[in-house]
C-alpha cells in the first residue's frame, strides 16, 4: 500500500487520524481532539506533520491544536463555510477542491448535517475516507444545525463511494449505535453477526474504527431507508427515503 493509516484514540471516545503517503513521507493527521496522544505517536515514529485536516468546528475536534502546532509546522486546512468559527486556516476548501499530500490526492465532500460546515475528505488512491461526525460506525451524527434532508442528501454522496473504502470516524460510538441499530433492524443477519463482534472488540479494548463502507450498507439503519425489511418493521412501507431516515434519526435521538 502506498500509504499508512494510523488511529489514534483521543480524550474519552474520539479518534484522529493519521495519514502518511509513503512516496514523499509527507503526514496529515485529520482532526484534533487533543494534543498528548497525537503528538506522542508523531514522536514514536519520528514522525512531522505537514498538514491538518478539519472536518468541522466543534471543540472535541479541534481543541488539540494550538498545542500541535507549537512542535509541527503544519499547513491548516477546513471548511471556508467555517472559517468563523474554526481556529485560523492556512487554507479554505469546499466541495470540489482537492487536497494533494505527496502522491495522495484527498477530494473535499459538503456533508452538512450534524453542523452545516461538516466536511468530509476523501482519498481515492488510499480507498479511504475521513468523515468524522457525518457518517459513522454504525450512525451518523445528530443534527445539531442541519436538517433530515440535508443530511440524508449528504449521507447518499458517501453511499456512492467504492464499498471497499475504510471510513474513519470520529468517535467510539459503535456499541451504543448497535443496541439502537436491533431495534429498528432486529432480523438483519449481518447486523447480528456484527453487534457480536463489537462486543468481542470492545471487551478486549480494540477500537471499532475504522469500519468499512460495504459494512455499513449492510448494518448501518441510517444508510438503509430504503431497505423493505426496516420499512416494513417501522410502518413506513410507501414513505420516502427521506421520511424514513427522518424518523429512525428521530428514533436514535429519543433512544
Amino acid at each position: 500500500m502506498p500509504f499508512d493509516l494510523i488511529t489514534i484514540p483521543c480524550l474519552s471516545d474520539n479518534y484522529a487520524f493519521l495519514l502518511r503517503d509513503h512516496d514523499s513521507g509527507k503526514v496529515a493527521l485529520i482532526d484534533v481532539p487533543e494534543a498528548a496522544p497525537i503528538l506522542a505517536e508523531l514522536k514514536a515514529r519520528n514522525w512531522s506533520l505537514s498538514q491538518i485536516w478539519l472536518t468541522h468546528h466543534h471543540d472535541d475536534h479541534v481543541m488539540g491544536l494550538a498545542a500541535v502546532l507549537k512542535e509541527h509546522e503544519a499547513n491548516v486546512i477546513g471548511a471556508k463555510a467555517d472559517v468563523h468559527r474554526l481556529p485560523p486556516l492556512d487554507r479554505k476548501v469546499e466541495e470540489g477542491d482537492s487536497i494533494t499530500l505527496g502522491s495522495l490526492e484527498a477530494q473535499v465532500i459538503d456533508v452538512p448535517g450534524h453542523t452545516l460546515g461538516h466536511i468530509a475528505f476523501y482519498v481515492p488512491r488510499a480507498q479511504t475516507a475521513f468523515t468524522a461526525d457525518s457518517l459513522m460506525a454504525l450512525g451518523c451524527g445528530r443534527l445539531f444545525e442541519g436538517t433530515p434532508d440535508q443530511m440524508w442528501a449528504s449521507l447518499q454522496k458517501m453511499m456512492a463511494w467504492p464499498a471497499d473504502t475504510t471510513i474513519c470516524s470520529g468517535h467510539e460510538y459503535t456499541t451504543a449505535n448497535a443496541k439502537f441499530a436491533l431495534t429498528v433492524d432486529p432480523e438483519n443477519p449481518a447486523l447480528i453477526s456484527r453487534v457480536k463482534a463489537i462486543e468481542i472488540a470492545r471487551s478486549k479494548g480494540t477500537p471499532t474504527v475504522p469500519s468499512d463502507l460495504s459494512t455499513e450498507l449492510e448494518t448501518n439503519p441510517f444508510l438503509r431507508a430504503a431497505d423493505p425489511a426496516i420499512r416494513a418493521h417501522l410502518g413506513m412501507q410507501t414513505a420516502s427515503d427521506t421520511d424514513v431516515f427522518t424518523e429512525i434519526r428521530k428514533r436514535k435521538d429519543n433512544f
